[in-house]
């Protein structure tokens, strides 16, 4: 059992419940919360999501979530998003043009229309640099996806893995103890689970550090 302080953003955007079970069979207690104040005491954060990006940043500003997830991150603590987690960290989306979080400079676009929308089922992450949150995933891994976006992120130094769907996009990015991926990792059988338990070890690791 850890004793780490995991908080799962409740939006009212993501698949709550499946990633709480997939972070409890390693020994997690995480909290699923719309409270600020568990996201400024946790230790690690993550940031699930589906739907779509105008509803989403409402919901946010609407719990007063947005600031405290900047800030959050802007300290370098341990924070993972999952699929629309990971678009809305961009400064806007072509989704109804809505501003996002910032966190990252770069924009969301549709996948092009020469192939079936939403992506939806196993495609590959081709990883392009070395994180812990990929130790023991083998490069070319297949993950499980669902959407109609993705991140275009500006600064190509926070890729951290690819995949191809009628283009090359991006489906990982990483800088320090900020992780986001398009994937959906509580789908994605063992090789997905092998990914939470990689970011408790982040979270621990930071946790030890302080």
């Amino acid at each position: 059992m850890s004793d780490a302080r995991i908080t799962i953003v409740d939006y009212q955007a993501g698949n709550l419940r499946s990633v709480q079970k997939a972070l409890e069979r390693f020994g997690v207690r995480p909290v699923i919360s719309s409270d600020p104040k568990d996201i400024e005491e946790a230790d690690g954060v993550v940031f699930p999501g589906q739907g779509a990006a105008g509803p989403a940043m409402r919901n946010l500003e609407a719990r007063e979530l947005a600031e405290p997830i900047k800030r959050y991150i802007g300290d370098g603590r341990p924070f993972l998003g999952v699929c629309l987690g990971l678009q809305l960290l961009l400064e806007g989306s072509d989704e109804h043009d809505e501003a996002c979080l910032g966190v990252l400079p770069g924009r969301v676009r549709r996948l092009p229309s020469t192939v079936k929308i939403p992506q939806m089922g196993w495609n590959r992450v081709e990883i392009l640099s070395p994180h812990p949150i990929f130790s023991g995933v083998p490069d070319g891994s297949y993950f499980y996806f669902v959407h109609s976006y993705y991140a275009d992120p500006e600064d190509s130094t926070v890729v951290a893995g690819t995949s191809t769907y009628g283009l090359r996009f991006t489906s990982a990015v990483a800088r320090d103890n900020l992780v986001a991926v398009q994937f959906h990792p509580e789908k994605s059988g063992a090789t997905g689970l092998r990914l939470y338990a990689s970011f408790i070890d982040m979270v621990n690791t930071a946790g030890s550090a302080a």
